[in-house]
């Protein structure tokens, strides 16, 4: 087994994760936890942009948000489909680092690759704690799976205060220069029209009726467990 995490979240493309949860990852690498994020491709279909930019600015935007690891599994760009090899590429990382939380991408959003993600993640979770499948790597238990928000939301299961690290999650985005920002030879796309500001504007929503300034939504499929009720 590789370096063991505490929590591992999966993305289509880098970036994705940084969108969804950069604040939650912000606080938890603080917190000294290790937290490492594994992109499924390359983004290599993307309008704007190459490969070798998108490297370059996954690296800083890692940096930024303290990340322990980052993984490509250079799977296809709008290829990602639940497939027997492409769930045990992403089981493998699972066994690899042995976290006791996994993140993916909510299973309903406008893009098909993040859909896709959320079921190959789901499926990997399940077959990584089967002793009996690919056996040439211990087996391994996930705690927990949560499903973040990307394009598509609803009302979240729980959320977390992001408030004191918002300024982090918004530098670690303002990396991706290439796709948030139109370049006089860039295409227009959802991405470079005001994008970030409008994910701000999200999370401002999500945190309204907590009445906390920022927050980051997640929905599960299995119910939420709590030890003790906090009244703070």
């Amino acid at each position: 087994m590789m370096e063991k995490l505490d929590i591992l979240i999966f993305g289509a493309h880098a970036d994705d994760a940084e969108i969804g949860m950069g604040g939650t990852i912000a606080k938890h690498t603080a917190a000294g936890l290790k937290v490492g994020i594994c992109d499924l491709t390359e983004a290599e279909m993307s309008s704007n942009g190459t490969v070798e930019i998108r490297k370059v600015e996954a690296e800083a935007a890692s940096e930024v948000l303290g990340l322990t690891l980052r993984r490509n599994l250079q799977l296809p760009d709008r290829g990602l489909y639940v497939t027997t090899e492409q769930v045990e590429a992403v089981a493998s990382v699972i066994r690899d680092h042995a976290p006791s939380i996994v993140f993916a991408p909510y299973w309903d959003d406008r893009h098909p690759d993040h859909v896709q993600c959320s079921k190959i993640v789901e499926d990997a979770v399940f077959n990584a704690k089967l002793r009996k499948w690919m056996p040439d790597k211990p087996a391994v238990t996930v705690d927990e799976l949560y499903f973040y928000f990307i394009n598509d939301w609803r009302t979240p299961d729980l959320i977390v205060d992001i408030t004191d690290v918002y300024p982090i999650k918004e530098k670690s985005m303002q990396c991706y220069v290439s796709q948030f920002t139109l370049a006089a030879d860039g295409v227009k796309t959802v991405l470079t029209q005001g994008y970030v500001e409008r994910v701000k504007a999200r999370d401002s929503l999500i945190g309204q009726r907590k009445r906390i300034t920022y927050a980051e939504g997640f929905a599960v499929k299995s119910p939420y467990k709590v030890h003790l009720f906090d009244s703070q």
